[in-house]
């Protein structure tokens, strides 16, 4: 850190964006558990489980959306269907297109499925339509009609043998289709709703389907008819059976027998035994469950699989929430957000700032561990969250949200996080919050109800034996309430020694408090518009206040004077931070943009674009070294300063141009054109390249030499003459060396090998007025001579007649 005190960043360069990967849809896995594939608008993603890094983006070049998708069971081919009515075979681990196809529907394809040996594929379309298709031989083999409205599941019978494909559409009932004689052989009635998902059974005779009219059916393949109804007292999306082998006497399985796991809008995973109706296992969550009132809210399932790869079963929720849970115990062991809305605030996290905690447009916390992408999520607020602060150790942190409170969380040495308090009082939405710097003894809020509060922590919280012995949130209670402005209260920051508070206000003043008490110390006027952010720098006595003014500025807190303004931003500056030790400034603007500025110069060293709107959280590690910025447009971008990296390249670059030109002279010295024409170019020097010609053309038979080094040069150096001799062509003292390279250019190279010269088209335009300059200089020179030349003549003509006269 010493050698880092004077140390000015001059770049950040983007180290990771944690980008939205899917938006809805159904999400596949491949065969072994590795790769997650999820639909994403126009992308299909392909996602790395154990990292959560983005392996490719399949996207489509029609740039409509992707309706369906499906991944063979041998995980070889993907096939994607969109909006354009067409089909599109991908080679996924190669990002390429294989083939593209009309999908003959007449309107887009709803559901895909292949049979399990990878040749066949079945699309079913919002055109009441199913069609097969032969994937080895690529045609169409079967259009199947008869379905009413949209065919929204499609699924082949597990037994090849057989031909059967089941299908179900809006009128509710499931079909059963033979394949050998192209007609619809069965119809299975007695679902009331959407029918959501088909399970076949181990036996191959007995099918379980599932419903949105709250109930799964058991049916009997042999018979067509309905073996049992199980009422599950919830719109279901998907049943999957248990496996075969495995113990599941932890899901409460005690007997033989079919066992299947229910996923719908309570959001919670159910175990029912088909032979008894009874559900013998409900999953724990950290939530209230959904009541059946409201039937779908952001925590209902829309899609459950098992994953025999990988041995855990996946849930993807209304939020676009992707959770891997342990087959044997529906414990989880990994959670993906795709999708996060309107990133509000962000703050680095953890010891090492191993963590990045989120607050999206969503009473939900968010905590994304940066290694693996594992993603915790916090229940507690029941409303919007808008704005978070951590303690200077990086283990607790507190939230505040539109429901009036804040709550103050703790993360435990193997990173789980839990809410240990919270404090109710505030009469409005508490907009912004800040944490006491020395320790962890008080947290400051300030709300829309234009007050500010001072909530005390107590000890039972901060020390680790006491914490751990916290059943539920204790309750905080604020100690000190002022009335701080006119208008709402935007920022509110703690300074470094926990005695003073600044806050600033739409009223477009800034005003700094007494900690101990919260009286008023001084005031802080000049901004022309509301104040968005306020912050103490780390190393001297000195406010920062940024304004939708598009301006930043720097006061004194001894005489609460403006010391600095900082002009640059076309749009407000949301968010400000001190960087490098406290000696630059890092802005964000309603624009997207952050600018970092250097306080001692008052200059913008560097504009950085990395967010499509609104920057609402910036923030820092505590190396120094790193910045997490979080936008409206849905992204959280991981910034590296690249200042020394740069620094050295510039370097290592300067020394090898020194080490080059050394050896250039050398050549030069030595007369050994060929490799110094051949250095002077890789180094894009023009003028070096002049010098060396000029050298050759001075030396005996200059042309002949000239020539002989050129048709030895490559291709590529022969383009790079010709665009540096049109610079020379432009003035008359160089005119002759260039004409003396274009002529042997023009000698020895045929017009069609001329014509594939790059940039060929923009010299000729550029040589032909210059030379024709040249050339009629040339011409009026050459008359002057001759004139001269006439002159002469006649001057020494009329000297010797009269000196003829003379001696007559």
């Amino acid at each position: 850190a010493a050698a880092r005190v004077s140390h000015l960043s001059s770049s950040y360069a983007v180290e990771r964006r944690i980008e939205p990967f899917y938006k809805g849809g159904r999400v596949q896995v491949n065969r072994d558990g590795k790769f997650m594939f999820c639909p994403c608008g126009i992308k299909l993603n392909v996602i790395d489980i154990e990292t959560g890094a983005l392996l490719h983006s399949l996207e489509q070049d029609d740039q409509e959306d992707i309706t369906a998708f499906v991944l063979s069971p041998d995980d070889e081919i993907l096939v994607t269907g969109s909006r354009a009515l067409l089909l599109k075979q991908w080679d996924w681990r190669e990002n390429k297109c294989a083939r593209t196809w009309k999908a003959v529907h007449v309107a887009p394809v709803a559901a895909m499925a292949f049979d399990c040996t990878s040749t066949l594929l079945a699309t079913g379309g919002c055109d009441s339509t199913i069609k097969i298709w032969d994937m080895i031989k690529q045609y169409c083999t079967h259009n199947l009609k008869g379905s009413s409205g949209v065919v929204h599941l499609v699924e082949f019978h597990p037994d090849i043998s057989r031909l059967q494909l089941f299908s179900s559409s809006m009128d509710y009932k499931i079909r059963i289709w033979d394949l050998n004689s192209s007609k619809c052989v069965a119809v299975l009635s007695g679902h009331f709703s959407a029918v959501t998902s088909l399970a076949f059974a181990a036996d191959k005779d007995t099918l379980i389907s599932s419903g949105r009219d709250k109930i799964c059916m058991v049916w009997s393949l042999k018979t067509g008819e309905s073996k049992r109804t199980i009422p599950v007292y919830e719109s279901v999306e998907a049943a999957v059976l248990l496996p075969e082998n495995g113990d599941f006497s932890q899901l409460g399985v005690k007997n033989q027998g079919l066992h299947f796991l229910t996923a719908g809008s309570k959001g919670v995973l159910k175990i029912w035994e088909a032979a008894t109706a009874a559900c013998v296992f409900t999953q724990a969550v950290p939530f209230e469950p959904v009541e059946s009132k409201e039937e779908a809210s952001e925590r209902s399932l829309t899609h459950c699989m098992f994953v025999p790869g990988r041995n855990q079963f996946v849930t993807v929720s209304m939020e676009h929430n992707i959770v891997l849970y342990d087959a044997q115990t529906l414990q989880l062991r990994k959670q993906f957000a795709g999708y996060n809305d309107e990133v509000l605030d962000v703050k680095f996290l953890g010891p090492g700032d191993s963590h990045i905690v989120v607050a999206t447009n969503s009473p939900q916390l968010k905590v994304f561990e940066l290694a693996t992408s594992h993603c915790q999520i916090l229940y507690g607020h029941t409303e919007t969250i808008l704005a978070l602060d951590v303690f200077r150790k990086g283990l607790m942190f507190v939230s505040c949200a539109k429901d009036k409170s804040l709550r103050v969380w703790r993360m435990s040495k193997d990173g789980k996080v839990t809410c240990v308090a919270q404090g109710l009082g505030h009469a409005h939405v508490v907009g912004t919050v800040s944490c006491s710097r020395l320790k962890e003894s008080f947290v400051v809020t300030s709300s829309q109800d234009c007050t500010i509060k001072i909530w005390n922590i107590p000890e039972s919280l901060t020390s680790k034996a006491k914490a751990t012995l916290i059943s539920s949130p204790e309750t905080l209670h604020a100690q000190v309430t002022e009335r701080g402005h006119d208008k709402d209260i935007n920022s509110v920051a703690v300074s470094p020694n926990d005695k003073l508070i600044a806050t600033g206000s739409q009223d477009r003043l800034a005003k700094l408090w007494s900690c101990s008490d919260c009286s008023l110390l001084g005031v802080f006027t000049g901004h022309k518009r509301g104040i968005w952010c306020v912050q103490f720098s780390p190393v001297d006595q000195v406010l920062a206040t940024s304004s939708a003014d598009g301006t930043l500025k720097l006061w004194g807190l001894q005489d609460f004077s403006c010391l600095k303004t900082f002009e640059g931003h076309d749009a407000s500056v949301l968010k400000i931070i001190f960087v490098s030790r406290g000696t630059q400034l890092l802005s964000s603007g309603s624009d997207g943009l952050l600018k970092l500025w250097t306080i001692k110069t008052n200059e913008c060293v560097k504009t950085l674009d990395g967010h499509e709107d609104k920057i609402w959280g910036l923030h820092s590690n505590k190396q120094d070294d790193m910045v997490v910025s979080g936008s409206s447009d849905s992204c959280i971008t991981l910034w590296k300063d690249v200042t020394d990296i740069e620094q050295q390249e510039a370097q290592a670059k300067q020394e090898e141009q020194i080490m080059k030109e050394q050896e250039l002279s050398n050549l030069l010295h030595e007369k050994r054109y060929l490799k110094a024409l051949g250095l002077a170019i890789s180094l894009d020097r023009p003028h070096t390249v002049l010098m060396v010609v000029k050298a050759i053309l001075k030396e005996v038979d200059g042309r002949k030499h000239l020539e002989e080094n050129i048709l030895r040069l490559r291709k590529d150096q022969k383009e790079a003459v010709l665009a540096f001799l049109v610079t020379w062509n432009t003035n008359s003292r160089n005119c002759h060396e260039a004409q003396a390279v274009i002529e042997i250019l023009l000698k020895h190279e045929t017009p069609d090998c001329l014509l594939q010269y790059s940039g060929i088209k923009a010299a000729v335009e550029s040589l032909l007025p210059y030379t024709e300059r040249h050339f009629q200089r040339l011409s009026r020179l050459l008359e002057a001579s001759m004139f001269i030349d006439f002159m002469w003549q006649n001057m020494k003509l009329a000297d010797v007649s009269q000196q003829e006269d003379m001696t007559l």
